[in-house]
């Protein structure tokens, strides 16, 4: 019960502080991946946790809600790395809804665990994020807006799994001569 606490706190202030350094707007896409496996010590795949699962969703939507961004929780290659996001976030950017109900062992269970947390859950197939964390190295990377850039924060880990965390940015586009916006970088 103890770690549990503990990962939720972790997954929120780690959560909480991408969120920040990527700048994120109220109304932007925040996609997770999260191996349970990989945060108790064990291989991706292998040791779906229900129960972790339940912990580090809850830190993480606490940190989203707060700041008003849209939670996508992306489902293990079972189900081809779909994502679970609330029905609101799918029509504002124009996704197409898929039929399916991530399960523990298809899906994972942290896709699992957003599908029955969320209000009006919905699945969808592709999503273009401003930002996003990888707990466990479950390859965020084709769910993020063109430019993707490392940030480090001050968590390596959740639990056990290796953490990386990513924002976007506009391309820089007309060579040399070219000026950009600050604030875009």
């Amino acid at each position: 019960m103890e770690r549990l606490e503990e990962l939720e706190q972790e997954s929120y202030a780690a959560a909480g502080e991408i969120m920040d350094k990527a700048k994120l707007k109220p109304g932007q896409l925040f996609v997770v991946g999260c191996s349970t496996s990989e945060i108790i010590g064990e291989r991706i795949g292998t040791t779906s946790s229900p129960q972790t699962a339940k912990a580090v969703f809850a830190g993480i939507y606490r940190a989203a809600r707060e700041r008003k961004v849209y939670l996508a929780a992306q489902c293990c290659e079972h189900l081809n790395r779909a994502l679970v996001l609330e029905s609101e976030a799918a029509e504002k950017y124009g996704y197409e809804e898929v039929n399916v109900v991530p399960q523990p062992k298809a899906g994972g269970s942290f896709a699992t665990q957003a599908y029955h947390s969320f209000l009006q859950p919905v699945v969808v197939e592709h999503i273009n994020a401003h930002a996003g964390m990888d707990i466990g190295d479950t390859l965020i990377g084709m769910h993020l807006r063109d430019v993707a850039v490392p940030v480090r924060i001050g968590y390596k880990q959740i639990g056990e799994a290796h953490l990386v965390c990513a924002r976007t940015r506009a391309k820089f586009i007309g060579g040399s001569r070219a000026v950009y916006e600050e604030e875009k970088q």
